[in-house]
């Protein structure tokens, strides 16, 4: 079959929906038109996880695979590794080790524990012998992690000694679990139940030893059994569990692999959450790859320290980070003196200038500025990999320019086994994700109540919808849920809205759920304006609110304590501890401006302009209820928490605007 020559929209290819009657209006990836990738193209025959973790131990076998700087007694030095074969090795041992221990294939196995190399032998351990993997987040607490357990009727948990801890405080409330692995525990610090419980603790090391000695064949999988049930985080409710096939996983990283190289050579930092399926799909094109990957401390404020010490080549990370990076990196500038802001901004403008025309700029400005930069990476980054949530264009050129590596934004979700969309690799235009993952195909869907049409000029717009093997099986045990989402053609709808981009690109600019009115009626995407701010110097983390009832918007910020203090010594601003200066008028205003500076920007709209704002110290957390385990804000939980300061800067406005006075100070 031969595509029409209107039909290339450069980096996408439109089809009709339906031969005969439909619109033109399914996008696929040009790198495969006519039919969706499911398997790697060079190795057919990898058709599950225990299929690509063969292929890896016999490919790469005395390869570097797992490296840790943690040491037995808890020390921290340099990154000591396990080959690919030794996983290999450690992988059978625990699958053994379970059946043993009388887990029956097709059981649920919980990891309730952060990233290290244990986490991954023990799914490649499922995959091997057809278990299934479910990842409990440490950071879900223990109310959603004794649910997911019950739900999900684990039977074995692998856990650290802490979540050990936690799990003993609600042993009776889980009845499915029959046998605990303590991973980084010591024999003789291993409780032990009464046997009334029907619950066996041992050590991770215990059962290593007794899989060794009880060695069992593989349990091989098919592409369509379930390899996974990962649970997400809505913003309300109980977590849903997301339900994977291994077809699922290996159609999706095949797919996106067209984009995204990953080699032998490379070094891959592992420290987003492998509860994630971000974390959990890279490192599926990890071990494909025969790629090293080294795991964090554990403490995201040590994460720079670890990076010096792995010097990656490759750096998957979120637009919150990124940001914070861009946000450093310029302060610094700000703050340096004349000349060095001066040579900074020469430099940046030049490279900037050299990359938008595919030129190489001169090296003198990475010897002069950008090296320096480079070195807080460890100096080797290659590849810049974004994802989870948009990250604006302006940040995206910036990395590109200071890191002088390739820097490429992806969309995907829980439920599509992760990439729907991204960019590709010579592709220079920012502020957009690409074009579908070969595994999938996309169309956008009329969303009437907000004015948004596939017959939209310039660009098409409405609800991405997205269909192919990448798509997930359904919510585990929740036919309603799951038809909310699936509609009877195989459609997903994402509930994000999208925009066809010159090209092919696809553009994220909406949510569907998260939409609120304004008094005047205009909608307001809340997310969209937080990533504006999100660039403030001042700002660490930022709630915007509004409602039908209110004609403005306004802001909870949490403040970066070092820029305040430093912006109050340059204004000679005397306070006795940072509480009060949060509640400073002067000091609210300078956040304001600075804000307002941000928008005008990113051109936001008049009536996205926050208004007013409160600042706070306390940071939007997962202990304190404010964020989902993927760090977006949980809208009605903050709305409660926050009524308080809501309510008084709606007062605030309201009296500010009734006075006549034209010197109106927050």
């Amino acid at each position: 079959m031969k595509l029409p020559a209107n039909s290339f929209m450069g980096y996408s290819v439109v089809l009709p929906e339906k031969l005969q009657t439909g619109k033109w209006n399914v996008y696929r990836s040009a790198r495969s038109p006519l039919k969706l990738v499911s398997r790697f193209p060079d190795h057919p025959e990898i058709g599950t996880l225990h299929d690509n973790f063969v292929h890896a131990v016999e490919t790469f076998q005395d390869h570097k695979y797992l490296g840790t700087r943690i040491r037995v007694d808890g020390t921290v030095g340099e990154y000591k590794w396990m080959t690919y074969g030794e996983a290999g090795t450690a992988r059978t041992s625990v699958g053994s080790g379970l059946l043993y221990h009388g887990i029956p294939k097709g059981a649920s196995i919980g990891l309730y524990f952060i990233n290290r190399p244990e986490w991954i032998i023990v799914d490649h351990a499922c995959s091997a012998y057809s278990f299934i993997s479910v990842p409990l987040y440490d950071t879900l607490g223990p109310d959603a992690s004794k649910f997911i357990v019950n739900h999900a009727v684990i039977q074995a948990i692998f856990c650290v000694p802490q979540t050990l801890n936690t799990m003993l405080t609600f042993l009776s409330e889980i009845p499915s679990v029959r046998l605990i692995v303590v991973v980084g525990g010591l024999d003789e610090h291993m409780p032990s139940l009464p046997s009334s419980t029907g619950v066996e603790v041992i050590s991770y090391s215990k059962l290593l030893r007794q899989g060794r000695s009880n060695l069992q064949a593989f349990c091989p999988p098919q592409p369509e059994d379930v390899a996974t049930i990962c649970y997400t985080s809505g913003t309300t409710g109980t977590p849903k569990g997301a339900v994977l096939t291994h077809g699922n996983f290996i159609a999706n990283v095949a797919g996106s692999s067209n984009a995204v190289r990953f080699f032998p050579s490379d070094v891959y930092i592992s420290y987003l959450p492998l509860a994630h399926i971000y974390e959990r799909a890279n490192q599926v094109l990890v071990a494909y790859s025969g790629t090293a990957v080294g795991f964090y401390q554990g403490d995201n404020l040590k994460l720079m320290d670890d990076m010096a010490a792995l010097r990656p080549t490759i750096f998957c990370s979120v637009p919150r980070l990124y940001n914070r990076i861009y946000a450093g990196i310029t302060n610094a500038v700000k703050t340096s003196g004349g000349l060095r802001e001066r040579l900074f901004n020469a430099a940046y403008n030049s490279k900037k200038q050299a990359i938008l025309n595919g030129k190489k700029s001169s090296p003198m400005w990475d010897r002069l500025v950008f090296n320096k930069i480079k070195e807080k990476l460890g100096g080797r980054v290659r590849y810049m990999v974004s994802g989870a949530s948009p990250l604006s264009s302006d940040v995206m050129d910036f990395l590109r320019v200071c890191f002088g590596c390739v820097v490429l934004e992806g969309y995907g979700m829980t439920e599509t086994s992760c990439v729907i969309s991204s960019m590709d690799e010579g592709d220079m235009v920012s502020g957009h994700v690409g074009s579908p993952n070969p595994a999938c195909e996309i169309k956008l869907v009329d969303v009437p109540e907000m004015n948004y049409t596939f017959e939209d000029k310039p660009y098409p717009r409405g609800e991405i919808c997205v269909r192919g093997p990448i798509i997930f099986r359904g919510y585990f045990k929740d036919e309603v849920q799951t038809r909310e989402v699936l509609d009877e053609d195989g459609w997903l709808h994402t509930g994000d809205i999208g925009l066809w981009f010159t090209g092919g690109r696809l553009k994220i600019i909406d949510r569907k759920k998260n939409i609120f009115k304004l008094a005047q009626g205009e909608y307001i995407a809340p997310e969209k304006v937080e990533n504006v701010y999100a660039k403030c110097k001042f700002v660490l983390q930022v709630f915007v609110y509004g409602d039908s009832l209110n004609s403005s918007l306004v802001a909870v910020v949490c403040v970066d304590p070092e820029v305040l203090k430093a912006w109050a010594t340059s204004e000679g601003i005397k306070y006795e501890d940072l509480g009060q200066l949060c509640n400073d008028p002067r000091a609210r205003a300078a956040v304001l401006a600075d804000m307002d500076a941000i928008g005008r920007d990113a051109q936001l709209r008049g009536f996205e302009f926050v208004k007013a704002v409160t600042l706070v110290l306390e940071p939007f957390t997962l202990e304190n209820g404010l964020l989902t385990p993927t760090f977006k804000i949980k809208r009605p939980q903050a709305k409660a928490y926050f009524a308080k300061a809501i309510s008084d800067m709606y007062v605030e406005l309201a009296t500010s605007e009734s006075d006549p006075s034209p010197l109106k100070m927050l």
